[in-house]
């Protein structure tokens, strides 16, 4: 009954390991759905949805760090909001990762996962750091975009991801010691990743 978060740099492979984890273990695969899931609950689009997540930060840090009540969850599920603002779209956020986390075999892509579950006893963290020029040949590689055009997205991302976790006030998202696992992907190719991580779990689990 494993949950296996994926933390991630921009352009260092997360989403692609994340998914072949998933097909190994036939875990379920949780990345967009969650929005789906927020979308479905919440009565509004996903589109909406992923228009406030991508502006979501603000209210974070007073959300994942107490714990998911039922009260929490009560007012969540039974209230018929149609609508979503960023508090509304966090509080969906940790309920959603919890319910998804309580059913277990699943990985789950970042959303700041490995803070919301980070005493879940079934939880393993895994983290994929690389260099910026090996994660903008990763982009090129796997987008089909010119040098320039992935050197943006890649510092773009970068950027906004610093930027939601510092609102949040975590700023230590990359400490090694906040996970089970770290990656360096300029040393690792997908498959060996994905053995390592296979490891751990057999480890943890045996």
């Amino acid at each position: 009954m494993a949950v296996i978060t994926i933390s991630r740099q921009f352009g260092s492979g997360g989403k692609a390991l994340g998914k072949m984890l998933a097909d190994e273990l036939e875990y379920v695969f949780a990345d967009s759905d969650i929005v789906s899931k927020i979308a479905q609950a919440a009565n509004v689009s996903e589109t909406w949805v992923e228009n406030v997540e991508k502006e979501a930060g603000g209210k974070l840090s007073r959300v994942i760090s107490r714990m998911v009540s039922k009260g929490l969850v009560d007012k969540v599920l039974k209230d018929d909001y149609g609508y979503i603002d960023e508090e509304i779209y966090l509080d969906y956020l940790v309920v959603m990762i919890a319910q998804i986390a309580e059913e277990g075999n699943v990985v789950i892509m970042g959303r700041g996962s490995q803070y919301i579950l980070r005493d879940h006893p079934d939880a393993i963290h895994i983290l994929l750091v690389n260099e910026f020029e090996y994660r903008v040949k990763y982009v090129i590689e796997h987008h089909d975009m010119p040098y320039n055009k992935a050197a943006q997205m890649v510092r773009s991302e970068d950027k906004r991801r610093a930027s939601l976790y510092k609102k949040i006030g975590k700023t230590d998202y990359d400490r090694p010691d906040l996970y089970d696992l770290v990656l360096h992907m300029a040393e690792l190719d997908l498959e060996t990743a994905k053995n390592m991580v296979l490891d751990l779990v057999k480890a943890k689990f045996k």
